[in-house]
């Protein structure tokens, strides 16, 4: 328990971090070695076209980010008076169930609180995932894959013009770390150089991990399911995957995918108003 609430502070910051390197990087290293000379330039020149893009990939990602912390889970414990020792134990082993009317309710006992329509906890938000911030988690992993993917391109990009190599061969991207290492113990490659190149690869894990994940995580809300339902085996009500997706991201699912923006609506409010 320990180490998952050492982890729980950990990885927030360790994501603060890698977002910040990358902006560094984006910015101040790649941006400017696209422009040859800047006298020249015109408006729309692929380096601020890039600049524009990556801008607009990050703003979402953080913004996204920022929402998933604000939008935490509604507490029910609050409601169903959970304070008691005895009640508290027996969400903590999973022996007790309020049935149908809160489905997929779970207590966390890392944010220490009973959720409805629990999907997860991230390690890397310190927060529960779910009805009231799902929809932000899922444009927070796209748009981190998005931006992890075009850092990457920008990368190997640098690294061809400043190595003078070529990634035309698929073997290249995946000889480069070792040969790197030996050139850097060698003294023939600096050590920018080398940290650039150990960057690519962290790029190319985390957008595949979170391509990976925001997938997984799209094929369940169409099946109209969430993970602790899949992992506890737990029967969901059967409905149109239209209507499935409409509960997760709204009617105004749109605006949802080119700003970060509040869900407005959640499962949880609709069956408190009902």
């Amino acid at each position: 328990m320990l180490v998952l609430r050492l982890l729980n502070v950990v990885a927030p910051a360790y994501f603060l971090c890698i977002s910040l390197v990358t902006f560094v990087l984006q910015i101040f290293v790649f941006i400017p070695s696209m422009f040859r000379d800047p006298s020249t330039t015109p408006l729309f020149s692929p380096a601020l076209l890039h600049g524009a893009l990556f801008l607009f990939l990050s703003a979402n990602a953080l913004g996204n980010y920022v929402l998933v912390i604000q939008n935490s889970p509604e507490d029910l414990g609050k409601d169903l008076n959970l304070g008691r020792g005895a009640e508290v134990a027996d969400w903590l082993d999973g022996s007790r169930s309020l049935g149908s009317a809160l489905p997929s309710t779970h207590f966390c006992r890392l944010c220490a609180r009973v959720t409805q329509r629990h999907d997860h906890h991230c390690f890397f938000t310190g927060n529960c995932i779910g009805s009231r911030n799902m929809r932000n988690f899922i444009m927070f992993c796209l748009y981190t894959s998005l931006a992890c993917l075009d850092s990457l391109v920008a990368g190997m990009a640098y690294i061809s013009a400043t190595l003078s190599m070529s990634f035309a061969d698929p073997l290249a991207f995946l000889t480069l770390l070792p040969h790197s290492i030996s050139q850097f113990f060698s003294g023939a490659l600096l050590s920018s150089e080398m940290f650039v190149i150990l960057m690519l690869y962290l790029w190319l894990g985390i957008g595949l991990a979170c391509a990976g994940f925001c997938c997984h995580q799209m094929l369940l809300i169409l099946r109209g399911q969430t993970r602790y339902q899949v992992r506890k085996g737990m029967v969901v009500r059967a409905q149109p995957w239209r209507e499935n997706l409409q509960e997760v991201f709204g009617k105004k699912w749109l605006l949802g995918l080119l700003i970060p923006v509040q869900n407005v609506e959640s499962s949880c409010r609709r069956q408190k108003e009902k």
